[in-house]
């Protein structure tokens, strides 16, 4: 799994560096990706994590790499499904906003069950989804800094498209994505948790 793992992060990363559309954009967009990287590479042996988060971190990791590689607002293929629905916006990034609720949702369940740190799954999963918005509201306090000390450069990295609800739509996706993850995901990854146990 791990070097299947690499080699799609490698091959995609790679992809995504070839001319991009804008390259300081780029890499405020894929600088999460390189730092999950570093961070699953230093806790690989000490503290593996179950096939579902690694795969989860690497699907979210390919959203942010696409994202860099076009920017956010210029994702063709989500150009085809604006002209269908005629919407006004690309909304490549509100996917991305709702996998930030998502991934992230199954990452702090399987530390805070691993840990046992809340006793009780709904107090447990009320703590994932307030953390997972937590998570959100600093990303979009991060594109607030960015846009403040960059200006006119970071409208790429913010991708509102003019939209001017923007942060909290984002927000509400994660928060969305979070409870998703949640519901769909959790006896699965109890499976999982229980054979990372026997090993």
């Amino acid at each position: 799994m791990r070097i299947t793992w690499l080699v799609i992060f490698a091959a995609v990363f790679i992809w995504s560096a070839i001319e991009p559309k804008d390259r300081i954009t780029w890499l405020l967009e894929v600088s999460p990706a390189l730092i999950a990287l570093i961070i699953l590479a230093v806790t690989y042996n000490k503290f593996r994590l179950t096939p579902l988060v690694y795969w989860l971190i690497l699907f979210h990791c390919v959203i942010l790499m696409i994202g860099g590689h076009y920017t956010y607002a210029d994702v063709p293929w989500f150009e085809d499904i604006e002209s269908i629905t005629g919407s006004p916006r690309n909304d490549f990034d509100k996917l991305a906003h709702f996998f930030q609720g998502f991934v992230p949702a199954v990452i702090a369940r399987e530390i805070l069950i691993r840990f046992n740190v809340i006793n009780g799954r709904w107090w447990r999963d009320f703590f994932i989804v307030c953390f997972c918005l937590a998570v959100s509201a600093f990303y979009e306090m991060i594109e607030w800094w960015v846009a403040v000390a960059s200006g006119d450069s970071a409208v790429a990295f913010l991708g509102t498209q003019g939209y001017e609800w923007d942060t909290q739509s984002d927000m509400a996706l994660a928060m969305v994505g979070a409870i998703t993850g949640l519901l769909l995901l959790a006896d699965y990854h109890d499976t999982q948790l229980k054979r990372l146990r026997t090993v």
